[in-house]
């Protein structure tokens, strides 16, 4: 009954943000962040284009069969699709889900086309299958190109070089909870790429039960882009004992967490990943950027110009960001020394910043505290910073 009661209540806050003048998008973003996430496919159709800053009532139209004409990624998508057999829904009559299958090459070739500057990878479709199966091909369409722009377009560079380098992100995570996994999993020598797949599908394609696929997209949606690495460091030190008492070697600990547990504690884990992005935003574990024009295109660093496009221009607002102002001038003068001394400061300090803070901050309070700070630690990268 109490389950029930605050699920009828966080329904009604999400309608009474969707029908709001103008639409409260950051009370939308703390909805899906939080406990739960948006609930239902029904509110996920409302909810998630207000997330992506897509206007419902000027879809494209459908996509046509001649895009697989001539078409360089169409036999490539092709075969991955059919591989996609897993995906779909338990039971579903195979001319249902064929039909789902031709309906998902075209998105993917249609935002290929419109988009000549991406480029395919083999795991993007497990994101489009998921838009897909929640909303219809026509929103679908148009969800996955806005994603593709921003979200996951450094997956869809030429190379793979800012994905490798969102990949490195992970140890530097890891290396401030927990310093003893970071060194054991130093000294097996085991990397990142374990969790590669993770990051380029938003974990779809690991992940077996699709009601938690689709409570990580909330989450993810409604976060910055480096979001999903966060997640993957939660996983990794959720697991803290099962890698400590692996075999320190690269083939063991790499066939252990590439095995990804089913059932992992989601909620659990969506609060930490929230919290230790509070705590250790992008900012603080990268070094300044040496290479500023790389810097530019990378999406996470184009987050705030694609979050400024639905945030609410109300009176209280523009107060804010006149008092932020005022203390981004005071962080200034602070900022230079804190840059410099982050990645070097004793391990000590950790654990008293962790004690202080709380590692788990209740999930309302770290779904506030992520919408809030999204903003302002759109992190500048430098390639080759973690090597």
């Amino acid at each position: 009954a109490d389950f029930d009661a605050k699920k009828k209540r966080k329904v009604a806050e999400i309608y009474q943000a969707l029908n709001s003048d103008p639409i409260d998008v950051a009370a939308l973003r703390r909805m899906a962040i939080s406990e739960g996430g948006l609930l239902t496919d029904e509110i996920r159709c409302k909810v998630w284009p207000k997330l992506l800053s897509v206007n419902t009532d000027d879809l494209p139209p459908l996509p046509g069969k001649e895009l697989r004409e001539d078409n360089k990624d169409y036999q490539q998508v092709l075969l991955d699709v059919r591989r996609s057999l897993r995906r779909f829904p338990p039971g579903m009559p195979d001319d249902q889900r064929e039909g789902l299958q031709e309906e998902l090459i075209d998105i993917i070739l249609h935002v290929l086309k419109r988009n000549p500057q991406l480029h395919y990878y083999q795991g993007y479709h497990d994101i489009v299958v998921t838009f897909l199966l929640v909303v219809g091909d026509r929103l679908a369409t148009a969800l996955v190109e806005k994603l593709s722009t921003h979200h996951l377009r450094d997956f869809m560079d030429p190379t793979m070089d800012n994905t490798k380098h969102i990949l490195n992100y992970l140890m530097p995570i890891i290396d401030q909870v927990n310093p003893e996994v970071h060194d054991f999993m130093q000294s097996a020598e085991v990397g990142t790429i374990f969790a590669l797949s993770w990051l380029i599908t938003w974990f779809g394609h690991v992940l077996s039960d699709f009601r938690h696929v689709v409570r990580l997209y909330d989450f993810f949606l409604a976060c910055h882009p480096l979001m999903p690495i966060y997640f993957a460091a939660v996983i990794v030190l959720h697991r803290e004992q099962e890698v400590l008492e692996c075999e320190c070697d690269m083939a063991s600990v790499h066939h252990l967490l590439s095995q990804i547990p089913q059932d992992l504690p989601y909620e659990s884990l969506i609060s930490k990943a929230g919290d230790l992005f509070v705590q250790f935003p992008p900012s603080e574990l990268a070094k300044e950027a040496a290479q500023a024009a790389q810097a530019e295109r990378t999406a996470a660093s184009t987050f705030k110009d694609f979050e400024l496009a639905s945030v609410q221009q109300r009176p209280d607002t523009v107060l804010r960001q006149r008092f932020r102002d005022r203390l981004r001038g005071e962080e200034r003068l602070r900022g230079e020394e804190r840059t410099k001394s982050i990645l070097t400061k004793p391990r000590t300090n950790r654990f008293v910043k962790l004690a202080v803070m709380g590692l788990t901050v209740a999930l309302g309070a770290a779904a506030l505290a992520v919408v809030k700070s999204a903003l302002e630690w759109a992190p500048k990268f430098e390639l080759q910073i973690f090597p």
